[in-house]
């Protein structure tokens, strides 16, 4: 039974990991004031290990632990009581200790003990002369270590043990590593993140079950963790359903690799959720004190988020990967900047043209990013991330007002195209947001159908109940609609025949090849013009790059192109003197 709570009692003292841990002032300060309340040099926070009395903080005494055996620390943590020693010498136990061979005459020790009435070890305070204890400096020295054990659990709280699984956070993973730079420099280990359940996995889990299911699966996961790692291995929890170690020293990468997934195939399979989550794996090489902390993990993540993507159970850090993760952090943190700044964000035209006459129809409005330092960034590379953040809305609406304003501006010039504009899956979400195109357009006395908007098939697919109800609101206000990237979605015949909208668009992907007459993309694209014609729809062709393409779509029945045969994206002054120029040569064809 005493062997069984002094393995408690250690263990309730390793899960606060405060053992070889630097020194505080929040600690120092403390043994400080008991070393002035009873006028003596030494005094020290001590903290009783399996065979060993380590100091976190101490004054007057060079050495940072004593052997446990016959140290007056260890009765006190074992007893939970205040000691005090008049005189070593007296003491038949302690006088030939290692304290009292070292001229120790006098000892006093109040317990540091845990809300679980585990005892840690001692506040005392040590002399050289024989002497007493008042009762006011024994009640002091009870009072400054409850002082202690509330710093204890101060710093416990503030993020070093995760409350679900008992288990140390991100934050003493970041000390822990720190600890290994000063030991164990130059050191060549492995860093692992365990993402043990995608976000939706995670919420779909908590709206089923609630709550403590979610708990119960993470406290799962988290023991099988560690009898996986076995003892002596920390593991820690670096996220809601995300747990992070370091690998020994000396393992060989893809003998470990194949470790880790064999390992974790194996926890997967006996975890009560196993049908519903999926276990990714990160894995990052580092050499110790090269690397922050942060970075290492970050890096660690990154690869996990890699494994995830990429539909693998483990990946290792990739440091291309790395620098594309990175960059596109550093342009979503400046596109909002650039909403804001006035001269990085701009509109480009690029011309719609009526196959069979020539004519320019209408423009489709084009997002262009001028970095201040890194130039133009396509937007195949910003918009996506821009979608998946809060941004979309402030951009879909700095769009909308730019785009408005130069049909505001070619009005006065007598130019009238229609105008394109495209919204993406993320602006579905907007209560307001037919109230806030149709207010654009009262604002500048603009008629709403030379206005279109355009979404792809992907986002009317991704919510498409959403979708066909805000459709038909644009519908039912005048503004015509286009299902971009046509062909590229997974939407049905019977879903595309309930959308209001008078246009698609065929996909780029699909013109590559168009010109092999007996081709799969020339039996597509065919296939694709005859089946929207029967659905009702106007067919518009993207990335028309040759005259030969533009022909066959013509022979084909399709409607409008546009792409680089006709004209590239244009600056707004330069699309209205290409407009102006261009209409007199179409003109003998419309007859």
């Amino acid at each position: 039974m005493r062997d069984h709570h002094e393995e408690a009692r250690l263990d309730a003292l390793y899960q606060l990991k405060l053992l070889d841990t630097p020194a505080s002032e929040g600690f120092d300060r403390i043994t400080r004031m008991a070393s002035q309340i009873f006028g003596l040099p030494v005094a020290a926070v001590s903290l009783t290990d399996r065979d060993r009395q380590w100091f976190k903080s101490r004054v007057g005494v060079e050495h940072r632990s004593i052997p446990r055996d016959k140290a007056p620390c260890a009765q006190v943590a074992e007893s939970t009581q205040p000691l005090v020693i008049e005189d070593f010498q007296a003491d038949a136990c302690y006088a030939d200790s290692v304290l009292g061979r070292a001229g120790t005459r006098f000892y006093a020790g109040a317990p540091l003990v845990t809300s679980d009435g585990y005892g840690l070890g001692s506040l005392c305070v040590l002399g050289t002369e024989p002497r007493k204890a008042t009762e006011a400096e024994l009640a002091a020295l009870v009072d400054l270590a409850a002082m202690v054990m509330a710093q204890i659990e101060l710093q416990h709280a503030f993020g070093r043990i995760d409350p679900v699984t008992g288990m140390p956070t991100r934050n003493q993973f970041r000390d822990d590593l720190m600890d290994l730079e000063r030991d164990h420099p130059g050191e060549h280990r492995f860093a692992v993140v365990v993402d043990m359940a995608r976000e939706d996995q995670i919420s779909r889990i908590t709206r089923a079950l609630g709550v403590a299911r979610v708990d119960d699966f993470i406290r799962e996961a988290s023991q099988a963790l560690r009898v996986a790692l076995g003892p002596g291995r920390v593991a820690y929890q670096v996220g809601s359903a995300q747990f992070a170690f370091i690998s020994p020293p000396g393992v060989e990468e893809l003998a470990y690799v194949s470790l880790l997934r064999s390992s974790f195939e194996t926890m997967h399979a006996t975890s009560s959720v196993r049908f519903v989550t999926n276990v990714a794996i990160g894995v990052r090489s580092f050499v110790i004190g090269s690397v922050s902390a942060d970075d290492v993990l970050r890096g660690a993540a990154s690869a996990a988020q890699d494994a995830r993507n990429a539909d693998g159970a483990i990946a290792l850090h990739s440091p291309a990967n790395d620098i594309a993760h990175r960059r596109q952090y550093g342009l979503l943190q400046d596109f909002g900047a650039a909403l804001e700044a006035g001269d990085q964000l701009r509109l480009v035209y690029q011309p719609r043209i009526e196959l069979a006459t020539g004519r320019c129809l209408g423009a489709e409005a084009l997002l262009r990013w001028r970095h201040p330092r890194l130039g133009e960034v396509s937007p195949a590379e910003f918009i996506p991330i821009i979608e998946e953040t809060s941004l979309a809305r402030a951009t879909t609406q700095w769009v909308i007002d730019a785009a408005m304003d130069q049909m505001a501006a070619w009005n006065l010039a007598g130019i009238a195209p229609v105008l394109s504009v495209n919204i993406s899956a993320a602006n579905l979400g907007e209560a307001d947001l037919i109230d806030r195109i149709q207010l654009a357009l009262s604002k500048r006395d603009l008629r709403p159908e030379r206005l279109e908007i355009e979404l792809t098939e992907s986002a009317i697919m991704d919510q498409p109940d959403q979708a066909l109800a805000m459709l038909r609101e644009l519908a039912e206000a005048g503004i015509c609609l286009a299902i971009d990237d046509f062909g590229t979605g997974h939407s049905s015949l019977a879903y595309l025949q309930r959308l209001p909208a008078r246009i698609v668009k065929i996909d780029q992907a699909f013109m590559r090849n168009l010109t092999e007459a007996a081709g799969p993309d020339f039996v597509l694209v065919e296939t694709m013009i005859g089946l929207a014609h029967k659905l009702g729809y106007r067919v518009v062709a993207e990335g028309i790059e040759t005259a030969e393409a533009a022909a066959i779509l013509t022979q084909l029945g399709c409607e409008e192109a546009q792409g680089f045969w006709f004209a590239r994206p244009m600056e707004a002054t330069l699309f209205a003197t290409w407009l102006v120029e261009r209409e007199p040569e179409a003109e003998p064809e419309r007859g």
